[in-house]
């Protein structure tokens, strides 16, 4: 993240006059850097504009690749590596397989998609997360806009777009 940004806070009590105003605001032309909830608000993301992520992907492509590694290796090693005939059937009997197949594609699906969240999510241990407003993660709704983003108005007439749109306060925010 950047550093030395300056927002204008929009503090939303309601959810429904949070959903509203976003799609106010976004009608006005001010680009929405962030909202901030205490709790999910259903349908914000398809009034913010959101597409659909892409992590369902990430999860198949680690999952099939999970399976794949389990199977080479206990195949490998039924067959090649420590070969073993268990009760006269066949040293490659995939249906003894099958428990640990599972396991291994959940494991590296589930790993692999917090992996790719935490990266694309910018997530690293050292990072230092931007607090807009404490009250966001106890009953207030926060809309972020980022003043950088919005050259073509002026922060008055944002200010009263946001008012105007049921904020019951506008403060500015700035992180340096």
């Amino acid at each position: 993240m950047e550093r030395d940004k300056n927002f204008i806070l929009g503090v939303y009590d309601d959810e429904d006059v949070l959903l509203h105003a976003v799609s106010e605001v976004r009608t006005s032309g001010v680009k929405i850097h962030e909202v901030f909830t205490p709790y999910p608000v259903h349908g914000l993301e398809d009034v913010l504009g959101y597409k659909r992520s892409r992590l369902p992907i990430a999860a198949f492509l680690f999952g099939l690749l999970g399976t794949t590694l389990a199977l080479t290796m206990q195949l490998y090693m039924m067959r090649f590596d420590w070969p073993m005939i268990i009760g006269g059937k066949d040293n490659a009997a995939i249906p003894d397989f099958i428990p640990v197949t599972f396991e291994l594609t959940v494991l590296l699906a589930a790993f692999g998609m917090v992996g790719v969240f935490m990266i694309s999510s910018n997530l690293k241990p050292w990072a230092q997360p931007r607090i807009f407003d404490l009250r966001s993660t106890d009953d207030k709704h926060i809309m972020a806009i980022d003043i950088a983003n919005n050259t073509s108005l002026e922060v008055v007439k944002i200010q009263e777009i946001l008012k105007s749109s049921g904020a019951t306060e506008v403060n500015n925010k700035s992180f340096e």
